[in-house]
């Protein structure tokens, strides 16, 4: 293992931790031996409630600030704050996200699901970066199956932020060269089992559409929120800069990358012969 896949005597910056599958990776950064978890999220309530009990396993490691990713003033302080307390950012997991296309929500949803990964990983690298007199780290930012697949028609709005998410950290990770000391990484989940599964039909951009989904879910794999957990903690251990993975089935996490990026180069060459791949 590098010296990049080590969780010992480091600091965490975790989206989205205060529950689910974020909470499952604070827990498991914890038990691995992080020196302190920094747990940002818009649940106060849950968010305060984990950090107390954590606390009691392992005193004044774990903290919890409220935190609208979504808007830049918030993302902002809390980045600040966590260094500030911490003095330090080593890893950040972008993991915070909304699924759910439905009219009230969609706008919101993007917001946190693009912008406000986009602000934190720019933070994240800022801070961390070698050649800006930061100290090196890990920035990984969470995907999903949805950003590649050709058919997610009864979530297209998420489908294209998780798009997004991918394409944005396959384009920005080649800007860090060896002396940033960084690694920024993609991870991609397929269909686990959370609560926002097993309620499609409110959440789908067409009722309809999330009414088929939700009646056919036995006709579909879903994976344990367990194995979803695993395997970002094992990309975490494992994972290159620039790479991609994914987690699906309840299946060891598999490194993508070539697959990616052998997509890219066979729609570059068809589009735009004239232009090198690298």
């Amino acid at each position: 293992m590098s010296e990049f896949g080590k969780v010992e005597g480091k600091t965490f910056l975790i989206t989205g931790g205060a529950s689910g599958l974020g909470a499952g990776y604070v827990e498991s950064f914890l038990k691995d031996g992080a020196k302190s978890v920094a747990i940002l999220d818009i649940n106060e309530q849950a968010g305060k409630l984990l950090v107390e009990e954590l606390n009691k396993v392992y005193p004044g490691k774990v903290i919890f600030i409220k935190c609208d990713v979504s808007n830049e003033e918030n993302v902002t302080q809390a980045f600040n704050e966590v260094v500030d307390k911490f003095k330090t950012v080593d890893v950040l997991i972008n993991n915070a996200g909304i699924m759910n296309d439905s009219s009230n929500i969609w706008r919101k949803a993007t917001l946190v699901n693009v912008l406000g990964l986009v602000s934190l990983t720019l933070k994240g690298i800022k801070h961390m970066n070698k050649e800006e007199g930061g100290k090196g780290g890990t920035i990984i930012n969470v995907s999903s199956i949805a950003g590649f697949m050709k058919n997610f028609n009864f979530l297209p709005i998420y489908a294209g932020s998780k798009a997004a998410v991918l394409h944005f950290t396959h384009n920005i990770a080649p800007t860090l060269t060896e002396g940033s000391g960084m690694r920024v990484m993609t991870i991609c989940y397929g269909a686990t089992d959370t609560p926002l599964l097993h309620n499609m039909d409110k959440i789908a951009y067409d009722q309809k559409f999330g009414e088929i989904i939700l009646n056919s879910r036995s006709d579909h794999y879903i994976q344990k929120a367990e194995s979803a957990i695993n395997g970002l903690v094992d990309t975490f251990k494992q994972g290159s800069h620039k790479s991609v993975w994914l987690v699906t089935d309840d299946k060891p996490v598999q490194d993508i990358t070539q697959i990616i990026n052998n997509a890219y180069e066979m729609v570059q060459k068809a589009i735009y012969p004239s232009m090198p791949f690298n």
